[in-house]
């Protein structure tokens, strides 16, 4: 029996009975040092802290205890952001018992019976000191994430948690903060949570030496710029070099697409990596991959994707359809550039599952040609956007014209 016990930085003093029970009946106890450190003499199992690197570890470690009754520590929540979610992920529960206890064989290919016993979470106990309402509040991890993961989430009156990676976190957060705009935000680091040591500070009477590891930062945005989250950010969001997906464009073609929560999008011709960039921002869960033949501009769709906060954003070097080999089966595949390429359209169309949708642009006549012979042999739908936008003549204001786009839009049977 495998028991996930999560552990505060109050330490056994303030777990429940339960979670007591549960580490004094087991035989072996795994955790990090500093949580094992946390547990008294009356614990008697064998103390094992974890390997590193742990993920490669974890199967054949949880197997070799297999037969013994087994606790995890866990920082605070099990279940968010911590092992136990990892562990999730490993065993693949296929059974949840009315008692909550979950059974897995499937992945690590024995029957293992393990039970999740929560402890509340830094994020709890920071909106708790703050008085911030938890449902209101955006948490970000920058624990494995870099920090410019958190740009996307800055706007006005927004009241963010940021679990820290360590003590130079907040220092990093401040600067991006600052550096978008944000410079009369408030900001607080809270450490130690619900431990002796427990500290509340403004940023500014931080003394960066003192900062704890274990720390979260507070950020209530103010001042800075407001951030349109539907698809079409302004133009000048992005570096480029011209190879960029025109705004009102590129809303009609992101609803098209209709970027759903998981799903993984192919932006085959990225040039700026405006398409992807935007699929990303429409949900935390959503991922893409950026393919890009020039070097340049693909250095170019790194720097967009940093600067608009999904630095996640996959990036691929190389000239489709042979830089699609090996590549993870996309559910949606967009076609920005490259359409007339002999053989593209049909990899794209092999790498879809069944259902799977495909998405392109064409803005001259051979590309419209060929997308026209598509929609015959495919079916689907065929649609022309014509913008103008304004612009000064003379000393009065006229009409220009920007070139035609013909979007084809498919489901793969």
């Amino acid at each position: 029996m495998l028991k996930v016990v999560g552990i505060g930085a109050g330490g056994w003093s303030d777990l429940s009975g339960t979670a007591t029970a549960a580490l004094r009946s087991a035989s072996v106890v795994l955790g990090s040092r500093r949580q094992l450190d946390l547990l008294p003499s009356e614990v008697t199992a064998e103390r094992m802290p974890w390997p590193s690197p742990l993920l490669p570890a974890l199967p054949g470690l949880l197997e070799s205890f297999a037969e013994r009754d087994v606790a995890v520590l866990a920082s605070g929540d099990p279940m968010f952001h911590g092992i136990g979610a990892t562990l999730a992920r490993l065993l693949n529960p296929s059974v949840v018992a009315q008692s909550g206890v979950r059974v897995s064989d499937a992945a690590l290919g024995y029957h293992l019976e393990w039970e999740v016993i929560p402890h509340p979470s830094s994020v709890s106990l920071a909106a708790a000191r703050l008085g911030w309402a938890l449902a209101e509040v955006e948490v970000v991890s920058l624990v494995n994430a870099p920090v410019s993961n958190l740009r996307r989430r800055l706007n006005p009156g927004r009241r963010i948690l940021i679990l820290s990676a360590g003590a130079g976190t907040p220092a990093e957060v401040v600067d991006l903060v600052h550096g978008a705009g944000f410079s009369e935000s408030d900001i607080s680091v809270l450490s130690d949570l619900g431990g002796p040591a427990e500290s509340v500070t403004a940023w500014a009477g931080v003394a960066a030496e003192e900062i704890s590891a274990l720390n979260i930062v507070a950020v209530e945005c103010r001042g800075g710029p407001a951030t349109p989250v539907v698809p079409g950010l302004p133009d000048n969001s992005y570096e480029s070099d011209g190879q960029l997906t025109k705004r009102e464009v590129r809303a009609v073609t992101l609803a098209t697409l209709g970027p759903a929560p998981g799903e993984l999008l192919w932006d085959v011709g990225a040039g700026a990596g405006s398409i992807a960039i935007e699929w990303m921002r429409a949900h935390p869960s959503c991922r893409a991959i950026a393919v890009e033949a020039d070097p340049a501009r693909a250095a170019t769709i790194e720097t967009n994707a940093a600067r608009l906060g999904v630095p996640g954003l996959t990036i691929v070097t190389g000239t489709a359809p042979a830089a699609l080999t090996d590549l993870p089966s996309p559910d949606v595949v967009f076609i920005g550039g490259g359409i007339t390429t002999d053989g593209l359209v049909e990899a794209c169309l092999a790498a879809l599952p069944g259902g799977g949708r495909l998405v392109a642009n064409a803005v001259t006549l051979e590309s419209e040609a060929v997308l026209t012979a598509w929609h015959g042999k495919l079916g689907g739908e065929l649609t022309r956007v014509a913008v103008q936008r304004s612009k000064p003549v003379g000393g009065f204001t006229g009409w220009h014209t920007m070139m035609p786009v013909t979007i084809l839009s498919v489901v793969k049977p």
